[in-house]
């Protein structure tokens, strides 16, 4: 007895299949807010201490972020700021940044 899968199914299936394929993966974002403890601008990196951060599953701590140097020209450490963060696949980079 052989078994076969109803056209509809296998089209329900197709359809979920393409969407999973052609769907860009969103990255976890959140914002927070901390101390600035370093700043490299050529490197493109700044430390923040600051609290957990439950959506990126972040425990509080210091930790280096990845930024786009033109973001943190005016940002020194010792500054309190506010910024929104992303995990971008090993990664942890700041979207955006204010004092």
């Amino acid at each position: 007895m052989a078994f076969t899968i109803p056209s509809s199914c296998r089209l329900a299936a197709l359809a979920l299949t393409v969407a999973a394929i052609s769907s860009p993966a969103f990255a976890q974002q959140a914002e927070s807010s901390g101390e600035v403890r370093r700043v490299d601008t050529v490197q493109g990196k700044i430390v923040i201490k600051h609290n957990a951060i439950p959506d990126l599953k972040l425990p509080a701590m210091s930790l280096a972020y990845h930024v786009q140097p033109i973001l943190i020209i005016e940002i020194k450490p010792g500054d309190k700021v506010t910024f929104t963060a992303q995990r971008e696949n090993d990664r942890y980079v700041i979207v955006k940044i204010s004092k």
